[in-house]
């Protein structure tokens, strides 16, 4: 019962280590979206992160004993950080298994706050099996990151200090959801005392477990992850916080990589600070909201969970974000191959700002052009571009929404595979793989693909996620396919065929 949890709430001990963190507007946004867009900061915590409260809250409740024998926890990093700085002031060791995949800003944060970290397995999943075996064998007390009521206690200090902070009228809370704490200690808390206002989760839609939930009316584990979002890359809801979400969580919102990256550019332009993409999710979600909704003039939060990101990772967000935003279009144009063609495209676009364009000549009558084009972001507006061109008579192919020109093509725009007959390499098929990144995982990567096919196109870039993307093109004749198709799924590895993407076709084949 919420009444329960209230009680719990009020009574978290938190302000030893956790700070009441400020709601701010974010006006930029506001006056984009009009709507009045406030930011509840808890990226701006000690540890940077919400997940100080439920941590502390947890270890300053467990008898002496227990603190003599020390505590363990899994995490991706924010509850590690969390769990050792409590643990550190408490007087208790504390050991974190974090997996390989974990951003090495958070790795060196957990050593930093007095944490004995443990890396293990390439998931949050695989690291929590293994701090439970230690647990077992050790006899640490185990702090969950999120499915313990004084932990979702402790998360519930946020929605305490929002009622507090904000008076007025509110339309909805827009909260990341991971394995679900920060969200049902919030719920609780929120719906006792203004149920008129709306709980909205957001989750990345390739790590949407309580969406999932939601719609199976059940908990379900999810077969993948993806790791961009690694502070809420959960396989499974909570079993305590599903019980609390069903009741008190008015709906959730998933949204795409791109949207986060967009996201993470809104709120550097209002606050100067740079959010991690978990951390961010509640803004992408909110801007989905108001879309969606076609609301005006309403007062909407978001809660901006974390900022611990590697520095590396942000050349990766700045290129997705205007993706995210609508305010850049990809397309594949065929002009003529003759003196003053590109001149003529570019004229055809007349005023707008350019801001890619990859060429390599390939034929004497047709020129294939990869060209990025900088847009407002209004709806519509890159078909408008798309359809104007091919007024003009030029044949366009929009890969906006092409993961595999987003990733790869973009950056091997560079000349067709040759051939006798015009068609490209013999027997070439593209495949796009993905994998957990850490060092040396490349060379892992190319030991499994093995020497059965001779490699025929190879694109790789580290931009600092958490997965490493590769597309690979093989020579594999047609009585071979099945097996490779075989190969493939025996290797673990997730995969997409793109052999018939038309970014292949038109660049690389």
């Amino acid at each position: 019962m919420p009444d329960t949890y209230l009680k719990r709430i009020l009574q978290a001990q938190v302000y030893d280590v956790a700070q009441e963190t400020p709601v701010e507007p974010a006006r930029s946004l506001s006056r984009r979206l009009e709507n009045q867009v406030l930011l509840k900061r808890e990226d701006l915590q000690p540890v940077f992160s919400f997940k100080i409260r439920g941590a502390y809250n947890k270890m300053v409740k467990l008898t002496e004993a227990q603190k003599d024998r020390g505590v363990i926890t899994a995490s991706a990093g924010n509850h590690a950080q969390g769990v050792a700085l409590g643990a550190t002031g408490l007087g208790i060791t504390a050991i974190i298994v974090m997996p390989k995949t974990t951003p090495e800003i958070k790795v060196a944060s957990v050593r930093a706050f007095g944490g004995q970290v443990v890396l293990h397995g390439d998931t949050f999943d695989e690291a929590y099996q293994h701090a439970k075996h230690l647990e077992g064998l050790k006899g640490y007390t185990f702090v969950h990151p999120y499915d313990d009521p004084d932990v979702i206690a402790g998360q519930g200090t946020v929605g305490m200090e929002i009622m507090r902070q904000h008076g007025g009228p509110l339309e909805a809370i827009f909260i990341p959801v991971g394995g679900g704490g920060l969200i049902a200690g919030v719920a609780c808390y929120i719906k006792y005392l203004r149920p008129e206002i709306k709980i909205v989760g957001v989750e990345p839609k390739d790590s949407a477990c309580l969406h999932a939930a939601l719609e199976a009316d059940e908990r379900v584990v999810l077969d993948q992850v993806s790791l961009f979002a690694d502070g809420v890359a959960v396989k499974q809801i909570g079993e305590e916080t599903f019980r609390l979400a069903r009741q008190f969580v008015d709906e959730v919102i998933t949204v795409t990589t791109d949207e986060i990256c967009a996201a993470i550019k809104d709120v550097f332009d209002d606050t100067r600070s740079i959010c991690e993409p978990a951390g961010a999710l509640s803004v992408a979600g909110l801007k989905k909201y108001v879309e969606r909704e076609q609301m005006q003039g309403q007062s909407l939060m978001a809660i901006t969970s974390g900022a611990n990101v590697n520095f590396d990772r942000l050349r990766h967000i700045a290129e997705r974000a205007e993706l995210g935003e609508k305010r850049e279009a990809l397309f594949a144009v065929t002009i003529p191959e003759r003196p003053g063609s590109f001149l003529q495209f570019c004229d055809s676009l007349g005023k707008r700002n350019i801001t890619e364009f990859n060429y390599r000549y390939a034929e004497d009558q047709e020129a294939h052009v990869f060209v990025g084009v900088q847009t407002s972001g209004a709806s519509g507006e890159t078909q408008e571009i798309h359809d104007a061109l091919e007024a003009k008579g030029y044949a366009v192919t929009d890969l906006t929404n092409n993961e595999m020109a987003k990733l790869h093509v973009r950056y091997m725009v560079g000349g067709h595979g040759p051939s006798n007959d015009g068609n490209g390499v013999p027997n070439e098929v593209l495949f796009r793989f993905e994998f957990p990144e850490r060092p040396g995982a490349l060379l892992q990567f190319l030991i499994k693909l093995g020497a059965k096919w001779n490699i025929s196109l190879f694109h790789y870039r580290n931009h600092g996620a958490a997965y490493g993307r590769v597309v690979v093109g093989l020579q594999v004749p047609d009585s071979q396919r099945d097996v490779l198709i075989q190969y493939f799924n025996e290797l673990g590895y997730r995969h997409w065929d793109e052999t018939d993407n038309p970014a292949y076709g038109l660049f690389l084949r």
